[in-house]
This record gives structure tokens, C-alpha cells and sequence, in this order.
């Protein structure tokens, strides 16, 4: 009779690579657990000592100040809600600017730095050593106390074309107001994309197929010249525009952006417009030299190879530092309560933690936005990111 013996499990012991990382994992878990709620049991214990009530019923309670700036309606008398509102709609309008003007600017001047034309090279490289290497803090006062409070009074303000009005109470312009025709109007520019998809899609297959070139830039444009036209001409105008006019010692009427507004969007752009610069700049070195001999062997001019052959291949370095600059520009945003912007940091966590007491939950609510915003950045270009190195293979 023959015993079958079976292979011996082999005992736990922490000499196992797999068995120690368990216990580490374990470990942390536990102790990060155990310090979480140590904190928490240490801060309700002195919310209490204190006589402070913690919880969101805040929001609810009427703010009774005023803010400078405001997208959507607000009085006085409204919540708290409403203003952290506001303060986030001013923080996403900065942000939202500053990220197309410093993107525009910046690959502007980081084209500008590889130019074989020593004057505009040399232009370019100040600009980046200069301004990169000054807070932006600094850069946010200068222009706000030495450019655009230095400004006449609005009864001696400059104007362009008695349209737009510059003085130190901001920039006057005339504000659009719509009308029966405007909703048509949307549709109208929504169907014109549309339709310059659906055509750089044919062109682009008809290209692979062919090789046929065809001038998507000029069809896109008749595209969304024609469509919204013939909408304007059967429908009307879809907007009215409502002139700013001088009463008193001020404007009435039309849009106004005042002059922290105006510091903070340029000294954010100009600062991050400079870190920009160098990642286009290096982005386009890292492409090899010879795809810029054999586009020019093709017949491609110095614009187009930059354009079609040159750039293309550079966004796969350029995207994930570029990021890190947006990123870094909606951070910097938080900089305005040194002017008294009224965005997030200076009207949530500032004017209504000061008002409230309700310091947790202000900071907490303050801290969760930049970290939605932050992420959904990060997100979308991960996403754009992966979708040029998809097209790229």
C-alpha cells in the first residue's frame, strides 16, 4: 500500500517578498486609519471646547457685503452659497483666459526663440529670461498699481473709436444683448462645426486615398462664414450691442472689466506665456532634423513643414509638461487676493471664512474645487494626449 504525499504548503514567514508586502500594506492602512480618525476626534474635541459648530448650514445665511465683479445676478442679501458661486465662476474666467492667451503667446515666442533671424531670437530670449524669472506675485502688482491704476479718470479716459473706453475704473466696452434670433443663431454656428468635421474627416480620407491635397483651412472658414450668414440674413440680428456711455464721473452701461481683472489675466499670461516658450522650444528640437530635410525635399516651404510635419510630432512632448503649466496658471489664480480679485481664495476663503468662523469647512470646500479643476485639466489632456499618440502609430 503506497501513501501519496502531498507537496508541504509553504509556511508564512516574513522572509517572503509577497508575504512582507501584505504586512507593510496592512500596516499602513491601519496606521493611516488610526492617525485619520485621531485628527478628526482631536478637532471635534476642540470645535467644542471652543463653542464652534461645525457643518454646512452656513451657506444658507445672507452674506451682506458686496463684490466687485459677478457673472450671474447677486445682491446683498443673498447667501453664501451664491457667493462661493461667484467665486468660482471668476476663478474658471481668469483660468479659462489666461490658459488660451498664455498658449497662444507662448508658442509665439517659443517658435520665436529657433527663428534664424537674430533680432526676433533675441527678442524672444529676453522675454522668457525676464519674465519667468520674476514672481508672479510681483508681476501681478506692477501691473495692477503702475499700468492700470496709473490710468486717467473716466472723464479723461482713452478711448478707441468712442467704443472702448481705458481709464483706472477698467476697460468700457459695449456689451451684446440678445435677441429672438440669438438661439437660431447658436444652432446655426453649432451645425457650421458640424459640418467642418464632417469635412476635414472627407478631406483628410480623400488625401490617403488619393493624395489630392484639398484647402480645409479656407473651406472651414467659408463653412462658418456661409451657415451662420444665411441664418443672420433670414432671422436678424442675434445680438444687439449696448454702447457705454460717460454719466457723472463714471460709465453706465455696456460690459466692464475692471482693472484687477485685467492685471491678474496679463501677468499670469505673460508669466506662464514664458515657461511655455521653452517646452514649445524644446519640443520642436526634439524632433529629428532630418524630417525638416525630407519635408523640404518634398516641396513643403518652411510654414507648412512647421505646421503639418514639424509640430505634429512635437505634441507628444510638448502635452504633459504643458499641463503641468495649466495647472499651475489656475493655482496661481489664488495670487489675486494680493489686488482683491474677487475669486475663490479672496471671496470664499477669505471675506466668508473671516465673516463665519467656519474655518474647516470653508478650507475643505476651497481646497476640494482647485482639486476638481486640477483633475479635469489633467484628465482632458491625458485624454488629447493619448489621442495624438494613437494617431501617431
Amino acid at each position: 500500500m503506497q501513501t501519496k504525499v502531498g507537496a508541504l504548503k509553504p509556511r508564512l514567514s516574513l522572509s517572503d517578498p509577497r508575504v512582507r508586502g501584505w504586512v507593510f500594506q496592512i500596516v499602513t492602512v491601519v496606521l493611516v486609519v488610526w492617525l485619520g480618525g485621531y485628527l478628526f476626534d482631536n478637532t471635534q474635541t476642540n470645535l467644542q471646547h471652543r463653542g464652534i459648530t461645525s457643518g454646512f448650514d452656513f451657506l444658507e445665511r445672507s452674506a451682506g457685503f458686496g463684490i466687485a465683479q459677478h457673472l450671474i445676478d447677486y445682491t446683498e442679501s443673498d447667501s453664501y452659497a451664491r457667493v462661493f458661486v461667484i467665486g468660482l465662476l471668476n476663478t474658471l474666467l481668469v483660468s479659462a483666459i489666461g490658459v488660451v492667451l498664455a498658449t497662444i503667446l507662448g508658442f509665439i515666442i517659443g517658435i520665436a526663440r529657433l527663428s534664424p533671424n537674430w533680432m526676433i531670437n533675441k527678442l524672444a530670449t529676453v522675454y522668457v529670461e525676464v519674465f519667468r524669472n520674476i514672481p508672479p506675485l510681483l508681476q501681478i502688482l506692477f501691473w495692477y498699481f503702475a499700468v492700470f491704476l496709473t490710468m486717467p479718470l473716466p472723464r479723461n479716459s482713452h478711448t478707441i473709436a468712442d467704443t472702448f473706453y481705458m481709464s483706472s475704473r477698467g476697460l468700457n466696452m459695449p456689451a451684446a444683448i440678445g435677441t429672438e434670433a440669438f438661439w437660431p443663431f447658436v444652432i446655426s454656428v453649432v451645425l457650421a462645426i458640424a459640418a467642418v468635421v464632417l469635412m476635414v474627416r472627407w478631406a483628410n480620407k480623400r488625401f490617403e486615398d488619393t493624395g489630392v491635397p484639398f484647402h480645409k483651412f479656407w473651406a472651414a472658414v467659408a463653412l462658418l462664414v456661409v451657415i451662420p450668414g444665411i441664418c443672420v440674413w433670414l432671422t436678424g440680428s442675434p445680438v444687439h450691442w449696448e454702447m457705454p456711455q460717460l454719466k457723472g464721473f463714471n460709465f453706465v452701461g455696456g460690459w466692464v472689466l475692471i482693472p484687477e481683472l485685467l492685471a491678474l489675466t496679463l501677468a499670469l499670461t505673460v508669466y506662464t506665456a514664458a515657461f511655455i516658450a521653452e517646452i514649445v522650444r524644446s519640443g520642436i528640437q526634439s524632433v529629428s532634423h532630418g524630417q525638416t530635410e525630407a519635408a523640404h525635399s518634398l516641396g513643403l516651404k518652411s510654414g507648412p513643414t512647421l505646421r503639418k510635419v514639424i509640430i505634429p510630432q512635437a505634441l507628444r512632448v510638448i502635452i504633459p509638461p504643458l499641463t503641468s503649466q495649466y495647472l499651475n496658471l489656475v493655482k496661481n489664480s489664488s495670487l489675486a487676493a494680493g489686488i482683491g480679485y474677487p475669486e475663490m481664495v479672496s471671496l470664499f476663503a477669505g471675506t466668508v471664512l473671516n465673516q463665519t468662523g467656519q474655518a474647516i469647512e470653508v478650507i475643505a470646500i476651497t481646497m476640494s474645487v482647485y482639486l476638481a479643476i486640477s483633475l479635469s485639466i489633467s484628465l482632458l489632456m491625458n485624454l488629447y494626449n493619448t489621442r495624438i499618440a494613437l494617431i501617431e502609430r
